[in-house]
């Protein structure tokens, strides 16, 4: 007895998936080596202080301390050899001294808020150190700087 349904032609029953199945899987590899490691949050961090007068309205955590607003020192140099700081109504030309008095003054005035070193352009290092060194003069304890405006 011979069996028939061997020798019958078979026809594919659809498109080949083998390329699809394929493609999907380097998809599949290529996201979770790209994505983050890191377990989910269900809220966003954030390292800003919390603002006595902000806008948000939502209280403290418990145990957060809230803080004032930032003092920023704007930095300019209108010539290579000599720096400009200013701070709220305060205006000093190239002296670190006189400087670190007024941000003692001024932290006398406002507790130890954090204080933003906000340089210009063509600002060099050396003056930045220079009111860096002022502004720990005054015994600020958080101090940061921005990025070159």
């Amino acid at each position: 007895m011979k069996i028939q349904g061997a020798k019958k032609v078979h026809y594919d029953s659809g498109p080949n998936m083998t390329p699809l199945v394929d493609v999907v899987m380097v998809i599949l590899i290529f996201l979770m080596l790209a994505g983050s490691f890191a377990g989910a949050d269900h809220f966003l961090v954030t390292q800003a202080a919390y603002s006595r007068t902000g806008a948000g309205g939502a209280p403290p955590p418990p145990g957060g301390i809230p803080q004032d607003e930032p003092l920023e020192i704007r930095v300019d140099s209108p010539t290579p050899d000599r720096f400009h700081a200013r701070f709220g109504q305060v205006s000093i030309d190239n002296n670190p001294q006189q400087l670190a008095t007024q941000l003692a003054t001024m932290r006398d005035k406002l507790g130890d808020v954090p204080v933003i070193i906000s340089p210009g352009r063509m600002v060099k290092y050396k003056f930045l150190i220079d009111v860096y060194q002022s502004a720990l003069q005054a015994k600020f304890s958080k101090i940061s700087f921005a990025t070159a405006r």
